[in-house]
C-alpha cells in the first residue's frame, strides 16, 4: 500500500481498506465505506442502524484498532446484549493486532493484561482500566473509565422482546454516562439492528445523532418515516435509483434480499432490512392483546358471561408482554354467576409444514358464545410419536370433543397419523378443514371479529407458556421471538407473507373458527325452529276457530315474518 503512516492517521477509510486486504475480503463497497466516514467524522454520540449483515460490527472493530493507532492511551469498552458477543468484538479487535504488520507495535506486552476479555496496547501506560475491555450490557459496567464505548447489538429479542425488558435496557444503557470520560474527546457508538417497533434505539437521548442506512432504496412514505436520518450518501443513492433497488448491491443482490424477505416475512424484513420501526399503526395490524379478557380457566366450568374492560388498575404487569408498544394485557373485570359446564371442547392442529415450522396447536372451549382458550402453543418437529402422544394427552387433559386439523398439507396424511393414537389415549371425533383463500386475511377476518367483541378469553399460564416455549426454547433470538403466540398475534397483517412464522396463531384461528362456525349454524337453526313454533302456533289456532264456526277476517302473524 503506498499512503504513508499519516495519511492513515488522517483518514479511517484508507485504514479499513488496509484491514479488508489483509484479511481477504472483497473491497469495501461505498455503502461500507458511507459507514465508515460516518464513524470518522460524525459526532460525539451517534446511532448507526444499518441492516443486518453490512458488516457495521466488522467495520467498527476495525475503527477501534484505528483510534489506537492515533493513541495507544485511549480506553474502550465494548458492550453487547451478551458477553460472548462483546468477547467476540475484542478478540477480532486483537487479533488483527497480531497479524496486521502495521500494528504489531499495539501488541500487549508480557506484563500486560492479554485476554479475549481485556488487553492492553502495547504503548499504553500502566492504568485501572485495560485499552481494550468488554462486557455484556447485564454485566457490572462502572468501574472503569473509557474515551469510546461501543455498544454492539444491545438490543436483541431476547433482551427487548417484553416492554418490561425494553424499559430494563434503557436504563443499563443510561450507566454509559458514568463510565465515559468528559466531552468533547469520548465518544458513544450505537451499532444496531431495531428487534421491535418499539425499539430503544428510538429513544436515545435528543443528543444522539441517528443515520440510516437500509437494504433497498426506500419509497417515499418511508423516506418520511426516516427524515433527516440519511447520509449525503443515502441520498445520492435514492436519487439516481429507484424505490426498492438494493443500495449495496455488490453484497446484497435483488434476489438475495428477496430470499431474505421471505424469510424474516414482511414485518420483520421491514424492521431488520429497512430499519423501519413505524409499523403499529391501527389498520395494518388490527389485533391487539388489549382486546382478549383474561381469567384463570377452570377444566369443565367458567362463567356464562366476562366483562372486559381496559382499567390501568387492571393491567396485567406480571405476564411477559410481547406485543407492540401501548398494547396491554388486562384482567376481567366483573363475571356471572353461577358457573355452568362448556358446550364443547376442540383441539386446532396446525401440522408442521417444513424447515423451521411448529406443529400450532390450540385447545378452545366454548360457553355461551365465549370462546375460552386454556391451552395453546407450538411443538416442534415433525409427526414423530412424541407429538402425535403429547397433542392426544392434551386432548384428554382438556376433555376435548373434536380434533379439527388444517389437511392442506400432506393430503390428510397428519390426520390418519393421529387417529390411532387419539384411540388409544382418548377416544374422540377428528374433522379436517380446508382453506382455499388467502392465509392472512382468513385468521384477521377469523379473529379480529371475535377479539373485537371481548369474547376471546384466555388463561394466563397461556402468555408465560408461550413465552417461555418459545423464546427460551430457541437457540436464535429473532426464530423465538417470530414463534410466539402473541408476536405473531400482533403483527400479523393483510400483506402476503407478513409473518416468518404463523403456526401458533394459526391454529388458534381454526379453533376460534369452528366455533364460530357452529354458533352462526346454532343461530340460524334457532331461528327456523322459533319461527316454526310461531307459526305451528298460529295454525292451532286457526283450526280451532273454523271448527268452532268463528269468522276470522285477519291475517295470520306469521305471514309477516320475515326469514333470514
Amino acid at each position: 500500500m503506498s499512503n504513508s503512516l499519516e495519511e492513515i492517521k488522517n483518514d479511517f477509510k484508507l485504514f479499513l481498506y488496509l484491514i479488508w486486504d489483509h484479511i481477504n475480503l472483497p473491497d469495501p463497497t461505498p455503502l461500507q465505506y458511507d459507514i465508515a466516514h460516518y464513524l470518522q467524522h460524525g459526532p460525539n454520540k451517534i446511532c448507526i442502524q444499518a441492516f443486518r449483515g453490512v458488516g457495521k460490527s466488522f467495520i467498527t472493530s476495525a475503527y477501534v484498532l484505528w483510534e489506537l493507532l492515533k493513541d495507544p492511551q485511549k480506553k474502550i469498552l465494548v458492550v453487547s446484549a451478551s458477553k460472548v458477543r462483546a468477547d467476540n468484538f475484542a478478540d477480532f479487535t486483537l487479533k488483527l493486532i497480531n497479524e496486521v504488520p502495521i500494528l504489531a507495535h499495539l501488541k500487549p506486552r508480557e506484563d500486560q493484561r492479554a485476554s479475549r476479555i481485556q488487553f492492553d496496547v502495547g504503548p499504553a501506560i500502566p492504568d485501572q482500566s485495560p485499552s481494550v475491555r468488554s462486557v455484556g450490557i447485564t454485566s457490572q459496567i462502572a468501574g472503569s473509565r473509557a474515551d469510546i464505548i461501543v455498544a454492539d447489538d444491545v438490543e436483541v429479542p431476547n433482551n427487548s422482546a417484553t416492554i418490561d425488558l425494553r424499559e430494563k435496557l434503557i436504563e443499563r444503557t443510561k450507566e454509559f454516562s458514568a463510565v465515559l470520560k468528559p466531552l468533547p474527546t469520548s465518544k458513544i457508538i450505537y451499532l444496531g439492528t431495531p428487534q421491535t417497533e418499539d425499539s430503544s434505539y428510538n429513544k436515545l437521548a435528543d443528543t444522539f445523532e441517528t443515520k440510516i442506512w437500509s437494504a433497498r432504496i426506500p419509497d417515499a412514505k418511508l423516506l418520511e418515516v426516516y427524515g433527516s436520518r440519511l447520509t449525503p450518501f443515502m441520498k445520492r443513492l435514492i436519487a439516481k435509483g429507484r424505490p426498492g433497488d438494493p443500495t449495496d448491491p455488490k453484497r446484497f443482490s435483488d434476489a438475495d434480499l428477496a430470499e431474505r424477505e421471505a424469510e424474516y416475512g414482511k414485518a420483520g424484513f421491514a424492521l431488520q432490512f429497512m430499519l423501519n420501526t413505524q409499523l403499529s399503526d391501527q389498520e395494518r395490524f388490527p389485533l391487539k392483546v388489549r382486546d382478549l379478557v383474561f381469567i384463570d380457566i377452570k377444566h369443565d366450568k367458567m362463567p356464562m358471561r366476562v366483562d372486559w374492560l381496559p382499567d390501568p388498575d387492571r393491567e396485567m404487569k406480571h405476564v411477559p408482554n410481547m406485543a407492540m408498544a401501548g398494547d396491554r394485557f388486562y384482567t376481567y373485570r366483573a363475571i356471572s354467576e353461577p358457573f355452568s359446564e362448556f358446550q364443547g371442547s376442540v383441539l386446532a392442529i396446525d401440522p408442521a409444514g417444513r424447515g423451521k415450522d411448529e406443529m400450532g396447536y390450540a385447545v378452545v372451549k366454548m360457553l355461551n358464545g365465549y370462546l375460552y382458550v386454556p391451552k395453546a402453543g407450538g411443538l416442534p418437529g415433525g409427526y414423530e410419536y412424541a407429538n402425535l402422544k403429547a397433542l392426544a394427552d392434551i386432548c384428554k387433559e382438556h376433555s376435548v370433543n373434536k380434533v379439527v386439523i388444517e389437511a392442506n398439507f400432506g393430503d390428510g396424511m397428519f390426520t390418519e397419523l393421529i387417529k390411532p393414537v387419539l384411540a388409544e389415549v382418548h377416544p374422540c371425533q377428528v374433522e379436517e378443514v380446508k382453506h382455499s383463500i388467502q392465509k392472512e386475511r382468513r385468521i384477521i377476518d377469523t379473529l379480529e371479529p371475535v377479539m373485537n367483541r371481548h369474547k376471546l378469553v384466555f388463561d394466563p399460564k397461556v402468555i408465560t407458556e408461550d413465552y417461555d416455549t418459545s423464546l427460551k426454547r430457541y437457540d436464535t433470538d429473532a426464530v423465538g421471538t417470530a414463534k410466539s403466540l402473541i408476536y405473531q398475534m400482533t403483527r400479523i397483517s393483510y400483506d402476503k407473507g407478513s409473518l416468518r412464522f404463523d403456526d401458533r396463531l394459526d391454529a388458534l384461528a381454526i379453533g376460534v373458527a369452528y366455533w364460530v362456525q357452529r354458533i352462526a349454524i346454532d343461530d340460524k337453526v334457532g331461528m327456523e325452529t322459533k319461527k316454526q313454533e310461531l307459526l305451528d302456533k298460529e295454525l292451532r289456532g286457526f283450526m280451532e276457530r273454523a271448527t268452532s264456526n268463528k269468522s276470522y277476517n285477519n291475517k295470520p302473524k306469521w305471514f309477516s315474518i320475515k326469514g333470514r
